[in-house]
């Protein structure tokens, strides 16, 4: 038997560990807007070379209300519980379309830009959705009356409108910058969920090249009128193949970020379903990362009211397993629902059955809040 030498011990493991980091750091990220601004790109780069060391946690709506309570100065259900805030705050465009003063959530687009300008300024990371109405029918973002979709496209009867609400989205985009008044690096998530059946975007209102269409229109509109602080995020619900998955895919050159949504419904401690197929999606989806060099993330997750009190360290680590992701969010926390006669929300609470496996799910060296992404600098080289 050979003994061992340590210095060559030292260089293999040193070896080992360098090439796994570089597998997933090969090539430098380049956005598909080729003319990003420099902290749009930094944040970019840097967002994959953090994914070698752990998961960015989110929040949907964070900084606005949480149960009980709404519009309280530094307040967040999450830093409650945790003494930290969220490191991702996602927030929704839907209502700008309209001209409302409100989105879709209540709250008032004047306090959701502070709100985006104050995560920003302590290192947190900016998501953007948008549930945008039915342009054919002035109906909401659930209305999925067929050529809905087609009906925005140039040509269609409701291109013209549709070109106004970008145009409204642009106005206000262009009004989320920092202290020094550079525009803040966003994720943006359009048309979300496509590969489900529930929006007048989704896959069941048009075929692949029309969908196709669509992104790259709007990619290319929000171009023309000089935002490029926009990391786009491609955005599916449920799929079980990599054709599937790629099926509406609007190409490498359009896209940033790989994503999917999935929630929790049956208890985990009898039904095994989440799990298994969150490992499913992810497997898929990052063989399409791993080939065309993209980052993933798991854009819309949790358990409503989390009634397991383990939710956090076991079903929800399960799910993502030993994936590579930027970045896990999970829903808002709207609190009493009096149309469903009960309580909707997606962090946990002080006394919540759940929070005690929350605060070792924050401790967790891999799970990322906020103070550990203003230590990673992500806006800087």
């Amino acid at each position: 038997m050979i003994k061992s030498n340590p210095i060559v011990f030292f260089f293999l493991a040193w070896s080992a560990s360098f090439s796994a980091f570089s597998q997933g750091n090969n090539t430098k990220l380049s956005l598909s807007d080729t003319k990003a601004t420099k902290s749009t790109t930094q944040l970019y780069q840097n967002l994959q070379k953090l994914t070698q060391k752990g998961i960015l946690f989110g929040h949907q709506d964070d900084l606005a209300y949480g149960v009980n309570w709404k519009y309280e100065s530094g307040r967040s259900d999450v830093k409650d519980v945790t003494g930290d805030y969220p490191a991702v705050y996602g927030w929704d465009l839907g209502g700008l379309e309209k001209k409302s003063d409100k989105n879709i959530d209540g709250i008032p687009f004047d306090k959701m830009r502070q709100y985006i300008k104050e995560g920003h300024s302590r290192g947190g990371i900016i998501t953007l959705s948008w549930h945008f109405d039915n342009p054919l029918t002035g109906k909401n973002a659930w209305d999925i009356t067929p050529k809905s979709l087609v009906s925005v496209l140039p040509g269609g009867e409701s291109h013209e409108k549709f070109k106004s609400w970008l145009d409204e989205a642009v106005t206000y985009i262009k009004t989320l910058k920092d202290k020094s008044g550079k525009p803040i690096p966003i994720l943006y998530r359009p048309y979300h969920e496509l590969t489900g059946t529930w929006f007048w975007w989704c896959k069941n209102n048009a075929n692949p090249e029309e969908f196709k269409t669509l992104w790259k229109f709007s990619m290319a509109y929000f171009q023309k009128k000089g935002i490029h602080n926009l990391i786009y995020v491609y955005n599916t619900a449920d799929f079980n193949s990599k054709e599937e998955f790629l099926e509406y895919y609007p190409g490498t050159d359009y896209v940033d970020i790989l994503s999917f949504d999935k929630y929790q419904y049956n208890d985990p401690t009898k039904d095994n379903s989440f799990v298994e197929n969150c490992q499913k999606q992810f497997k898929i989806m990052n063989e399409v990362a791993k080939e065309q060099n993209k980052i993933m993330a798991f854009a819309e997750t949790g358990y409503e009211a989390i009634p397991y009190s383990k939710w956090w360290t076991d079903t929800l680590l399960k799910a993502i397993g030993n994936y590579k992701i930027s970045y896990v969010l999970v829903w808002r926390n709207h609190g009493w629902q009096e149309s469903e006669k009960k309580m909707h929300y997606y962090a946990p609470i002080k006394g919540d059955v759940s929070e005690k496996d929350f605060i070792d799910f924050y401790n967790l060296d891999r799970i990322l809040f906020e103070k550990d992404a203003a230590k990673a600098q992500l806006y800087k080289k």
